[in-house]
């Protein structure tokens, strides 16, 4: 991996607003995740989440709810800490894109008829998130430290 490609991917120069949109959207995937995985807060669990998935067409069921619930879980908490912020927030870009259109697209836009609106929100969010990256407070900047560091060691050893 290149220095470049690594400073690209962690750094960021988003202030507190990166900190605003990280945290709650964060915790909010990593909740519906976490229905998904393990059945708390009300969810079916990776059984009922599978069985669910194979009905409206995602096959195989236990396999997409083990990515989609994953792909909530730990990139939301993985959002909510500012660690590999924008691959995170792809991944859970790409996850809100399946459930628009694989769930909620054929409901329109509004949440009380089950439509896209709340999942086209975590979207639009999770895209800022991956073109700003995690700002000022997230754990991004720490690991970009400590890489910094031990790259600089590596070329002194040259």
């Amino acid at each position: 991996m290149t220095t470049q490609f690594v400073q690209t991917l962690l750094q960021s120069n988003a202030g507190f607003a990166a900190l605003v949109l990280r945290v709650p959207v964060g915790l909010i995937l990593a909740a519906h995740g976490a229905q998904k995985l393990f059945a708390w807060f009300g969810g079916y669990g990776l059984e009922g989440t599978g069985q669910w998935m194979a009905s409206i067409g995602l096959e195989p069921g236990y396999l997409m709810a083990l990515l989609a619930g994953s792909a909530e879980f730990f990139g939301g908490l993985a959002l909510a800490l500012g660690l590999l912020t924008r691959p995170a927030a792809v991944v859970s870009a790409i996850a809100m894109l399946v459930a628009i259109f694989a769930v909620h697209i054929g409901n329109g836009l509004f949440m009380s008829n089950n439509g896209y609106e709340y999942a086209l929100t975590l979207f639009v969010v999770s895209v800022a998130l991956a073109i700003q990256g995690g700002g000022r407070f997230a754990l991004d900047n720490v690991l970009l430290e400590r890489l910094g560091s031990a790259g600089q060691g590596q070329r002194a050893a040259l």
